[in-house]
């Protein structure tokens, strides 16, 4: 007898499932009855917190829903922070979890890991959620959350099954079915195409919908001469291109290249406030002219534009570049090239010196996969720094802002790039949110390199509180010594001053290491 426990595990490989990152626990053995057989390597974190922002990291890096297992209880409510996350960021994420006993469900009776609602609580901040509570409910529960998790707008899904189903004899399940994307409006497009056509100074807004696009995307800028401007999800595209601008929409210098476009092509984006607006400058600048493009029908209406075309970039971004005639005599470069270096510029000369440090792993480590905590450098990387590896620039120091993201966000990136370079940074303060996760690292053999930024305090917080006025209170939690730390988990590490030349040997000597390293760097002041 198959069980749907043992059917649902096998229904996930056959959708193409790899890696599923969890912590066996009494409601969820059952599925791990499951995994024997199976093509799936599971991952053990230290945290469900850490399963999900594994799954997030894995899911950035693959482009395939990331998989976590957690109980019923406080598994799933240690699974919510990754969640928003993930729902922030539109990263596709399945979570499986247990629930008490059908009979029991809602009435308070004190079984072990209850909740009011369980079911009730996720669906709060996943894209959809399900109870199997009978055989002929797996395939479509499984169809509605690969379809949540991967639609028109990416993020969390969720399915739950009550500790006396898992057990109950499967179905024969019907191959997965496959959601297709809207075909764009050839109309639409054409009518995009003459407006760009047209256009005396284009400029084109990518977001974290076209990071997977590096090839269509610089086809049509330099068929516009449109200087392409990036969002922190999508850093890494055009990287060194003459039109590109990898720097914050928030910057006065790139609000003023919006201004001054007469036509504004935005892919992919939601042209949030952490992106567009996070000094409270006003909003997002208004071009005179704006065309969006992007797969979710739901973003295109919050934000109305001249031209919205609903599709996958991977559709519209040839069609547009074919529609549109050979660039003019456009100053594009140039415009780029002005915003660049007003925008470096603008900066103070701590955050130069920190894009400094970005810029010496980036250049002796190439083509690096790059994950990032809230902390200072990451800060000041968001603001001004360009990426050389498409998709391989992300962090949770924008939209949700989750501390404690970067160690297990870059533990899922390995283990979906298995050949890429995985650089992750994070601060003393949100190292220690999820330092137990290095072990889970350590246990799979991974060659992260994990940068501790120390500069022994929540600094961006104090700054923040100084800057209004306020007494610093409750930012200087003290950090522990990293190098014992690295000692108790087995891994080399090394302590340097904040100085480029440092961090570059400091690379380059552990980089010869085979599994995961620690390079601590001295912040403070």
């Amino acid at each position: 007898m198959t069980t749907i426990g043992e059917a649902l595990v096998r229904a996930l490989e056959a959708r193409g499932v790899d890696t599923v990152f969890g912590i066996p626990g009494v409601h969820t053995v059952e599925l791990y009855r499951g995994l024997e057989g199976t093509r799936i390597r599971h991952v053990t974190p230290r945290h469900e917190q850490g399963a999900g922002f594994m799954a997030d990291g894995y899911a950035r890096i693959s482009g395939r829903p990331g998989v976590a297992f957690v109980i019923t209880g406080p598994g799933m409510t240690n699974m919510m922070t990754p969640m928003g996350q993930a729902r922030a960021d539109s990263v596709p994420m399945i979570v499986i979890s247990g629930v008490n006993r059908r009979d029991s469900l809602g009435k308070g009776l004190g079984h072990l890991h209850e909740l009011p609602d369980q079911r009730g609580m996720t669906a709060l901040v996943a894209r959809s959620s399900d109870r199997i509570e009978r055989a002929d409910d797996l395939a479509a529960a499984l169809d509605r959350a690969f379809a949540a998790a991967t639609g028109d707008r990416p993020g969390p899904a969720h399915i739950e099954v009550p500790i006396d189903v898992f057990g109950l004899p499967a179905l024969a399940l019907a191959p997965p079915s496959t959601p297709t994307a809207p075909r764009p409006d050839a109309e639409a497009i054409r009518r995009a195409a003459v407006l760009l056509g047209g256009a005396n100074a284009p400029l084109i807004l990518a977001g974290g919908g076209a990071k997977f696009e590096n090839a269509a995307l610089t086809a049509l800028a330099e068929r516009l001469g449109a200087p392409v401007v990036q969002t922190v999800n999508a850093r890494g595209l055009m990287h060194g291109h003459p039109l590109t601008v990898p720097a914050s929409p928030s910057l006065d210098a790139v609000r003023a290249l919006i201004r001054a476009a007469d036509v504004v092509l935005a892919l992919g984006t939601e042209l949030g406030p952490t992106d567009y607006d996070m000094y409270g400058g006003g909003g997002l600048p208004q071009p005179r002219r704006m065309i969006r493009v992007d797969i979710s029908a739901g973003q295109l209406a919050r934000h109305p534009a001249d031209i919205a075309i609903e599709g996958a970039l991977s559709d519209v971004l040839p069609a547009l570049a074919d529609g549109v005639p050979a660039a003019m005599d456009r100053d594009g470069p140039a415009r780029a090239a002005a915003t660049r270096k007003a925008a470096r510029a603008a900066l103070d000369p701590p955050m130069r010196a920190q894009i400094a440090m970005l810029e010496a792993v980036r250049d002796t480590v190439p083509g690096a996969v790059f994950i990032g905590d809230s902390t200072q450098a990451i800060y000041a990387g968001n603001l001004c720094y360009d990426h050389d590896r498409p998709a391989g620039w992300f962090n949770a120091a924008t939209g949700f802002g989750a501390l404690g993201y970067a160690i297990p966000a870059a533990i899922g990136a390995a283990l979906a790039a298995p050949d890429a370079p995985v650089i992750c940074l994070a601060g003393d303060g949100g190292a220690q949110f999820t330092l137990p996760e290095i072990m889970t690292a350590v246990d799979e053999r991974l060659p992260i390199t994990f940068l501790i930024w120390n500069n022994y305090a929540y600094q961006e917080i104090a700054a923040s509180m100084e800057a209004k006025g306020i007494a610093v209170v409750g930012c200087h939690p003290t950090p522990p010594d990293f190098a014992h730390i690295a000692r108790a988990c087995g891994i080399p590490h090394a302590r340097i001053k904040m100085r480029p030349e440092a961090l570059r040997d400091a690379l380059l000597r552990l980089g010869r290491e085979s599994g995961p390293v620690m390079i601590e760097i001295d912040a403070k002041d």
